[in-house]
């Protein structure tokens, strides 16, 4: 696949780390959707998968990650594994990803994909994503691929001070927020209007 989605997705819309736009570049994306939508890989839309979920667009992913200002030494949380894309991305950027998806369907075929695509040290978890995963905290980073009525307290918990999250928050209208947690509560850095699934699990309701 040629390098200029990368320069017309991505660097012409603000993406800039250099870390970044270099993972996206490495992580064959064709390998974590559908194999019928494979042509389409590379296009600036998120695409469908199995059980309502979806792979995010290009651009949001490196949003997300560019959100989180990883320097390569850090454990990072994924939240909403889905095709394992996102994962694959992160773990171009930091030393150790854990992953946590709610289907388990979801979770395998994220594993194979994973897997195949070289990147089997992401530790991909089922679980309730509202609650994280604390036996793995604290995070250096944590990504969060759905959408959530407010910021998780438990993944704010498990979140260290002075490092960040990135999440869509919201119902019908969201912002995907990069939130730094400090001692005074969480700062918002970044947001970007999305359209995100549901984050389900916990006390969260479904967006409207």
């Amino acid at each position: 696949m040629s390098g200029a989605w990368i320069d017309d997705q991505l660097r012409h819309r603000g993406i800039h780390d250099e870390r970044v736009l270099a993972a996206m570049a490495r992580v064959p994306r064709e390998l974590f959707v559908r194999e019928d939508l494979r042509e389409f890989a590379y296009e600036d839309a998120a695409l469908p998968l199995a059980h309502g979920q979806t792979v995010s667009q290009p651009f949001v992913v490196a949003f997300i990650c560019q959100g989180l200002a990883l320097a390569g030494d850090e454990r990072v949380l994924d939240v909403g594994t889905g095709s394992g894309y996102q994962a694959a991305v992160l773990a171009e950027l930091a030393r150790e990803v854990h992953s946590i998806e709610r289907i388990p369907e979801l979770a395998d075929s994220a594993r194979v994909s994973l897997a195949a695509a070289g990147y089997q040290r992401v530790d991909v978890h089922v679980g309730d994503g509202w609650l994280g995963l604390p036996e793995r905290a604290p995070y250096d980073g944590i990504a969060v691929a759905a959408a959530a009525r407010e910021l998780p307290p438990a993944l704010l918990e498990q979140l260290r001070n002075g490092r960040r999250i990135a999440l869509p928050i919201g119902r019908r209208h969201q912002q995907l927020c990069v939130l730094e947690r400090t001692s005074e509560g969480p700062r918002l850095l970044n947001s970007l209007p999305v359209r995100f699934v549901p984050l389900i699990g916990g006390k969260n309701e479904s967006p409207e």
